[in-house]
């Protein structure tokens, strides 16, 4: 439209307009100058006609802009989605929404700290909620005695079951404490020619478990009635000291370096085993899927294997791993799969070595590593948050928070006196266990508190041990 074609829009105004007021806009707009000569005067009053356009109402400038605009635009279509954002929030305040080249009435002029208004608007765009930061508590919630605890960083001597009772060796003693009453009871007091205890898991439903013992000895014992099931003899040459459990299969790692799974079902219960290990194996994961084990030893050697890959017993062939990673420089415990990440994996070495890794055990890749500073004993991913727990050796004896990936320190809970040697989860995710040469066990409300304490689950695995009485 040009200024010869003023006339005839006014025209066409005339027949089209509504019986509705001629001031549409609502709030403050800026003050612009007028190329008219025109008094703004807001105390003025100015009468115009209704049906005809006033030019000393008019803003030029702005009525330039506006036929302009759409043009400009046309131009530029690939903004980016911020900077049209910013586009309409700035014509929304300067232009006040207004649309209208014509005018028929004079206004008053505005505010002038309309700057100011755009600026906060602005920045309230880009303004993201800020997450409350979680309380941690520097202190344990609870301390209780363990004493005789084994002073062994190549042992497992702690679990939490799905049924949330805590299972601890003591010497030759299998302690249970019930988390949801605070009771305490005793499973099973091993001789002394078998003993000490070197390994507990529980099974999958949280009422099976099973002893790992000093000569060699595997033991299945039914927690809600102490009655012992089986026990599984001839599987390893000697210790003990790691034990996983894959749904019916559970798999046994020893100081004679094998990795044997076995069959809890059947008699002839032996049905893989993983050879790679020349010294003890310590640490023993199963992955989430169940389609991964992670084995870490006192040789330094890191292995995962795949299910697919493991050899019958008959068969004469050794099982070959998927990886092998020897970049730690000490015993390899501390393993922790990632539960948001099904091919992560963490592993900690031991006081010569001080790291925690992590890797993508689908490409065998190295994603990062962290010099701890001090031995690490074991590792826990949180259940809720991306964030891992590691508890340490001297020279602090504490257990670090870190948050994933950044590997940001967020807590460090002091307490234990002498090294953290194990921990363990309870079956919520939010309350960890841990327990120190020191001879105390102690729980940390390190991952938050649940907000309406859950129930506990019921047991989904109960036909797993139906015919152990035919067994025997």
């Amino acid at each position: 439209m040009d200024a010869g074609s003023k006339s005839i829009s006014s025209e066409k105004s005339s027949r089209r307009a509504a019986p509705r007021p001629p001031l549409q806009e609502a709030g403050s707009r800026p003050y612009m100058p007028s190329l008219s000569t025109a008094s703004r005067n807001p105390s003025a009053k100015c009468y115009g006609d209704r049906f005809i356009p006033d030019r000393s109402a008019m803003d030029m400038d702005m009525a330039h802009y506006l036929l302009t605009e759409p043009r400009k635009g046309k131009e530029n279509p690939a903004a980016s989605p911020a900077k049209e954002a910013y586009r309409k929030l700035l014509a929304e305040k300067l232009l006040n929404n207004r649309t209208r080249i014509l005018a028929f009435r004079n206004k008053p002029p505005e505010p002038e700290n309309i700057l100011t208004d755009l600026r906060a608007d602005a920045a309230s765009l880009q303004a993201k909620p800020a997450k409350q930061r979680r309380h941690i508590p520097q202190s344990a919630e609870r301390t209780l005695d363990a004493p005789e605890i084994v002073d062994d960083y190549y042992l497992n001597l702690l679990d939490w079951g799905s049924s949330n009772v805590l299972s601890i060796a003591l010497g030759n003693t299998v302690y249970l404490w019930d988390a949801s009453s605070g009771s305490t009871s005793e499973l099973v007091t091993i001789d002394e020619d078998y003993g000490p205890v070197t390994s507990v898991s529980w099974a999958p439903d949280g009422q099976h478990i099973a002893v790992g013992l000093n000569s060699s000895d595997v033991q299945l014992w039914d927690s809600s009635s102490n009655r012992l099931l089986r026990t599984l003899r001839g599987v390893h040459g000697s210790r003990v000291g790691s034990l996983a459990w894959n749904n019916n299969i559970l798999t046994t790692g020893g100081m004679d370096g094998k990795i044997v799974n076995n069959d809890v079902r059947v008699r002839n219960h032996v049905v893989h085993t993983y050879q790679g290990h020349e010294q003890e194996v310590c640490g023993l994961k199963w992955s989430g899927s169940g389609q991964q084990l992670a084995s870490g030893g006192n040789d330094n050697l890191l292995h995962i294997w795949d299910v697919s890959m493991a050899s019958s017993v008959q068969s004469a062939g050794r099982t070959q791993w998927l990886h092998r990673f020897e970049d730690h420089l000490a015993a390899v415990k501390a393993l922790a799969w990632c539960p948001f990440q099904s091919n992560l994996l963490a592993s900690g070495g031991g006081g010569g070595d001080r790291c925690i890794k992590f890797w993508n055990t689908h490409t065998g890749a190295c994603l990062n590593s962290v010099d701890t500073g001090s031995q690490v004993c074991s590792l826990l991913w949180s259940k809720h948050d991306r964030e891992l727990l590691s508890s340490h050796g001297f020279t602090q004896n504490q257990l670090t928070l870190w948050k994933y990936p950044s590997m940001v320190k967020m807590a460090e809970l002091n307490g234990h006196t002498s090294r953290v040697l194990f921990m363990a989860q309870s079956p919520d995710g939010y309350t960890v266990a841990s327990a120190a040469a020191d001879e105390t066990l102690r729980f940390w409300n390190v991952f938050g508190t649940p907000e309406v304490a859950p129930k506990a689950a019921k047991a989904s695995h109960t036909g797993m041990f139906n015919s152990f009485n035919h067994i025997r």
